[in-house]
């Protein structure tokens, strides 16, 4: 994409580090990754593998040395490369008022279905806490089921409709159209944000 994303957040990790080690192979110019890692630098990665896939990027390793870099004592380092003395623990602001998310799941390919809820959430919940708010004021309509992987979360059926890989079938979340680049155990809708689950095909 034109501001540095290369497919999504999460695939950003891996496609540094391909477009890192075949740097002989770029022609006629060196490959520009400023772009590229300030998409990385901006994002507040949470999933322990997202992040150890974009490290080896940032610190001009491959994978399998970037663990080697190890750690130098602070003795004979000069104040200024020192790491911050630690920070006392300020006490929690005031809870934020919680917010409302409109969420909506539909599916166009075979045996339509099209259904819309709003559902109050705490501040800064995830788009994970809006499905189970959903599923739990409308379990009928809103019940779906995940699956744990290395990134997270994977959502795998929602009413009752499972994704396919033999028919290339797939549940997408979108907000105002556009794919989110993080996953639902990590995406943390704004308020009155419209997120759908669309049923889609690969």
């Amino acid at each position: 994409n034109r501001n540095g994303m290369i497919g999504n957040i999460y695939s950003m990790g891996l496609a540094l580090q391909a477009l890192q080690t075949s740097s002989e192979f770029y022609a006629p110019r060196k490959w520009d990754r400023a772009q590229a890692l300030s998409v990385v630098y901006s994002h507040d990665y949470k999933q322990p593998m997202a992040m150890a896939q974009v490290l080896p990027p940032l610190v001009g390793k491959s994978y399998l040395n970037a663990g080697r870099r190890g750690c130098a004592p602070t003795n004979g380092v000069s104040p200024s490369r020192r790491l911050p003395p630690s920070v006392p623990t300020l006490p929690l602001s005031p809870s934020t008022a919680p917010i409302t998310v409109q969420f909506s799941i539909t599916n166009t390919l075979k045996n339509y279905f099209h259904y819309s809820t709003s559902v109050c959430v705490p501040h800064k919940s995830t788009l994970l806490h809006v499905m189970k708010k959903a599923r739990k004021e409308k379990p009928d309509i809103f019940c779906f089921k995940t699956k744990k992987t290395h990134l997270g979360p994977f959502v795998t059926s929602i009413h009752g409709l499972a994704g396919n890989k033999t028919e290339r079938t797939y549940w997408q979340f979108l907000s105002c159209w556009s794919p989110l680049q993080e996953g639902v155990g990590t995406y943390k809708p704004k308020n009155w944000e419209h997120i759908q689950a669309v049923f889609s095909t690969y």
